[in-house]
């Protein structure tokens, strides 16, 4: 799945246009992605997809809302777990909790994209929501 990803996200990145078969109905993007697909890539490779997808994705707000969402929780959660890293034990023993949280939110909102719902997680979906409209 990873390696479809990239062979998805390189050419986005190049600025050509990709073609990827979602569900029939939903819309497509400037990217040419339909917004289930754009929605699940921008979660894929956690922030790191996101913040590709904000930066080639100009037109769909459903597809950039994901890659914000995604950009803010993914890239909050690497770095928490760096923090706790320089905290002995206690941080050791949070820092096992990310791991298993990050799965659960990883899979859930990739499934939520997908089916072409914008899912909001409590804090970080309306930080994004801000970020959305502020950049539009």
């Amino acid at each position: 799945m990873l390696i479809k990803a990239a062979f998805i996200l390189i050419p986005i990145m190049k600025g050509e246009k990709v073609v990827v078969q979602g569900t029939p109905g939903m819309k497509k993007s400037s990217t040419g992605l339909q917004e289930n697909v754009g929605g699940l890539l921008a979660y894929l490779v956690g922030f790191i997809s996101g913040i590709v997808l904000l930066l080639v994705e100009k037109e769909n707000q459903t597809i950039r809302f994901h890659a914000l969402q995604s950009t803010i929780v993914f890239g909050a959660l690497f770095i928490l777990s760096i923090v706790l890293n320089f905290i002995p034990l206690i941080g050791f023993i949070i820092s096992l909790l990310i791991g298993p949280i990050a799965l659960v939110l990883w899979l859930l909102l990739m499934f939520k994209a997908y089916q072409g719902e914008r899912y909001h997680l409590p804090i970080a979906g309306k930080m994004a929501e801000d970020q959305l409209r502020k950049m539009h």
